[in-house]
């Protein structure tokens, strides 16, 4: 009996979008007893009249999501993550498979933490061979994550150093040159209650008196940033 599985992919690049058609008919060359049933979309705005159809949200299995879509026309999702987040309460049986053009840790730390995907993919990992295994795996209902997706990983994991999403925060707007002035306006923070964060980030990673330069350096290293 033919397993009937439905596939939502969202990217607004069609020929990303095309790819992932390509890998899952290669799928089911080599697995015959699958049946993809497959609605590719190209923004935000298509993705909400899907969602707003209760017979399509209950019949999703599976969905391909870039994380970096241009905003709805009405505001209301300005990204993949958001969509991501409307997906898993919508139909929380759906199996996500992101993919993503960013690369650094924080990025990629924010959207494990947010969306928590079964599969998560850097574009630059992909290709055809990782496309079939991502949906082999996630369809087995194991995670499957690409190389620089594991590294981040690796590193946190044999890392003994914790931080909040707050230090995250302050640690990634330090790396994009954000000055202590901008700080209180991204965090929830006074001046003071900032510059002992600080204190206390360098203490953690070892590091006394010297600039945010080689904070952020350090935080780099370790898997942070």
């Amino acid at each position: 009996m033919d397993k009937s599985i439905s596939v939502l992919i969202i990217d607004d690049h069609p020929i990303i979008a095309s790819a992932y058609e390509s890998a899952l008919e290669s799928f089911v060359t080599q697995n015959a007893t699958y049946n993809f049933k497959i609605t590719s979309i190209y923004n935000l705005d298509e993705a909400q009249l899907l969602l707003n159809n209760p017979n399509f949200v209950e019949n999703i299995d599976l969905v391909f999501l870039d994380m970096r879509l241009p905003a709805s026309s009405d505001g209301s999702l300005v990204s993949g993550e958001d969509l991501g987040n409307q997906i898993k309460t919508k139909q929380p049986g759906a199996r996500i498979i992101v993919s993503t053009t960013f690369n650094d840790n924080y990025r990629l730390h924010n959207i494990l933490q947010s969306i928590n995907p079964e599969g998560f993919l850097v574009k630059n990992d992909i290709n055809h061979k990782e496309l079939l295994s991502a949906v082999e795996n996630v369809l087995a209902g194991s995670p499957y994550y690409s190389k620089t997706v594991l590294n981040l990983l690796r590193k946190q994991v044999g890392s003994d150093i914790y931080l909040d999403e707050v230090d995250r925060k302050m640690l990634y707007e330090l790396s994009i040159g954000s000055k202590l002035k901008d700080l209180t306006d991204l965090l929830p923070l006074s001046v003071a209650g900032i510059e002992k964060r600080r204190r206390n980030l360098k203490k953690i990673f070892g590091i006394s008196g010297a600039e945010d330069r080689e904070l952020v350096k350090v935080a780099k290293e370790k898997g942070f940033l």
